[in-house]
């Protein structure tokens, strides 16, 4: 009709940096569309260029990054490829980062700590998103540290699922490994039908990446120990936590982690232990030096991509945790 101008249909776009181009490649095949090509390489002295090799003006983009080693390069390469697209124009924009880099520094322990999560928050909303997507956040308060919506995605349906049919459920007691993952202990006993243990422990604020096991509360003889933690780094904490589980008279010690951090020496440790099998979701890259025989590692892609669809698409992301396939 002459003089009506007609609007133009949004645009899903996906765009990745270099930090995990597999799974980026995996939510893409997802969604059934083309990654943007995009142009990135490091000058001489570390600095980052990003340029997009296509337009993405009016376009609803998705800016896809695993904050993993080295975790500063990446989290500067993903600010930095927010910014040239709201500098390109583009509609709104939404950070997906299946693991929140820094997100252990969620509050002040002693005086005179930074609460670094709140400042990768803030330096996401000063360089132009408008939107964040995470998967198994350290803490749920996290959220509110971001100024906007924030979707919080959550690996234990796929974890679940695996070890739920991988292992005899009458048989299964869950074991949260400290005091703060209990909550999702207790959503995965609902979900498994199983009893709960805890492990007491306490951790020197000196020490990084080391806790002491205190004791196990919860009858664990006999049983397969499922142990939830969302994070495994250095596989210390949760060599120790098995260790005490197998001498409170547990028959076997499975470990599930959302994000497999596995610094070194992770993969000797947990190889060495007495744990029969340790699942983690792709989060982050599994380089070679971290793969090990017990290592079991399940794709979050196809979660990820759903959850970009139901933002993309005005829906809901909660729905995608209402039923599990029991």
């Amino acid at each position: 009709m002459t003089g009506i101008k007609v609007a133009n249909e949004k645009r899903m776009v996906l765009i990745a940096g270099r930090s995990n181009p597999e799974l980026a490649d995996e939510v893409a095949a997802e969604l059934g569309i083309d990654l943007v090509p995009t142009s990135a390489y490091d000058f001489a002295n570390g600095e980052i260029f990003v340029r997009f090799e296509e337009s993405v003006r009016g376009c609803d983009v998705f800016v896809l990054q695993s904050h993993t080693t080295p975790v500063n390069k990446w989290i500067m390469e993903q600010l930095i490829m927010v910014d040239a697209l709201k500098r390109a124009s583009a509609k709104r924009i939404t950070v997906v980062m299946p693991f929140y880099g820094y997100a252990r520094q969620d509050k002040k322990h002693r005086g005179r700590e930074p609460i670094t999560s709140r400042l990768i928050a803030d330096l996401f909303k000063a360089a132009g998103a408008n939107r964040l997507m995470a998967v198994d956040l350290h803490t749920s308060q996290i959220q509110g540290f971001f100024d906007g919506p924030v979707d919080h995605l959550f690996a234990l349906p796929l974890l679940a699922t695996y070890v739920g049919r991988r292992v005899d459920r009458s048989k299964i007691t869950v074991v949260s490994p400290d005091a703060g993952r209990v909550r999702v202990a207790e959503r995965w006993t609902d979900i498994l039908g199983s009893p709960l243990a805890i492990i007491h422990k306490r951790r020197d604020p000196d020490v990084p990446n080391e806790a002491k096991v205190l004791e196990v509360v919860g009858d664990v003889k006999d049983r397969i120990c499922v142990v939830v933690d969302d994070m495994i780094d250095t596989g210390g904490t949760i060599v120790h936590a098995a260790d005490a589980l197998f001498d409170n008279g547990a028959a076997d010690v499975i470990v599930t982690a959302t994000h497999g951090v596995l610094s070194a020496p992770a993969a000797e440790r947990l190889s060495a232990s007495r744990i029969s099998e340790v699942v983690v979701c792709n989060t982050l890259p599994i380089t070679e030096d971290q793969k090990f025989d017990k290592l079991t590692v399940l794709s979050i892609a196809p979660l990820v991509a759903r959850a970009i669809r139901e933002v993309f698409d005005d829906g809901s992301v909660t729905s995608l945790f209402e039923t599990y396939p029991f």
